[in-house]
């Protein structure tokens, strides 16, 4: 049984029934759905990790490449937290551009919003903040796929947690009138975490754009304002 055989093996013995029939409906498996034809075998996140612990550091890059392309959603759930973990302990920049370039290689199997948060922004998002690089993300948020637009804004997250706004700032206004509710959430989610670091920035933005939100951004973002002032935003009162 080779290493993959053996991860495929390992994470079906931790599956639960009930969480394989849950997952599809959560994660909009179903027919005319975002995530349409995605199969499930049913395994927690936490379980994952406990395959990632035990073979992320003695499974190549060709093997992860054979987990990410599975049909099994938590198969190339777990390859993404292995690759992580790679980016994540490797001191090598030569190492740390192959993981970049693999990863944007293969991000058509990146096609889940767990998928993306739970990866870019600790790889990609990372990389370009170190390399001083912004235009990796930009040019995923100019791309037409939904799911390079959300690579794009979540992988801000990076920069957002060092008080640096401006590329989160830019990416928001490319993509804020995009039609799915998930970049909508996206969006408002990491205008929220702004506004965990630097309130005044994110007033500042806030009331300069609050009128051109979709209503979920717009939730999303004012989530932990006083309620006073998330009515005065809702009902365009600023």
């Amino acid at each position: 049984m080779n290493t993959v055989q053996e991860i495929k093996s390992a994470l079906q013995d931790l599956a639960l029934p009930e969480k394989a029939e849950f997952f599809p409906r959560f994660f909009k498996a179903g027919k005319g759905q975002y995530a349409e034809g995605d199969q499930f075998i049913g395994v927690t996140v936490p379980d994952q990790r406990k395959i990632v612990k035990e073979y992320w550091s003695r499974i190549s890059l060709e093997e992860i490449a054979e987990l990410l392309s599975s049909k099994i959603h938590e198969h190339r759930h777990s390859a993404l937290l292995m690759l992580v973990s790679k980016y994540e302990k490797t001191k090598s920049e030569e190492a740390k551009e192959e993981i970049v370039g693999f990863y944007l290689k293969n991000k058509q199997f990146i096609n889940n919003w767990d998928l993306v948060d739970n990866s870019c922004y600790k790889i990609l998002g990372r990389h370009a903040y170190e390399t001083d690089n912004p235009e990796l993300l930009l040019k995923l948020a100019e791309e037409e796929n939904l799911w390079s637009k959300r690579i794009a804004i979540v992988s801000t997250m990076y920069y957002v947690k060092r008080g640096e706004f401006d590329l989160l700032k830019k990416i928001v206004l490319k993509n804020l009138q995009h039609p799915h509710d998930l970049m909508h959430k996206a969006n408002g989610w990491l205008l929220r975490e702004m506004g965990n670091k630097g309130e005044t920035e994110f007033m500042a933005f806030l009331k300069l754009h609050y009128h051109e939100m979709p209503r979920t951004t717009l939730r999303y973002a004012i989530e932990k304002l006083s309620p006073d002032l998330r009515q005065d935003f809702l009902k365009g009162r600023i």
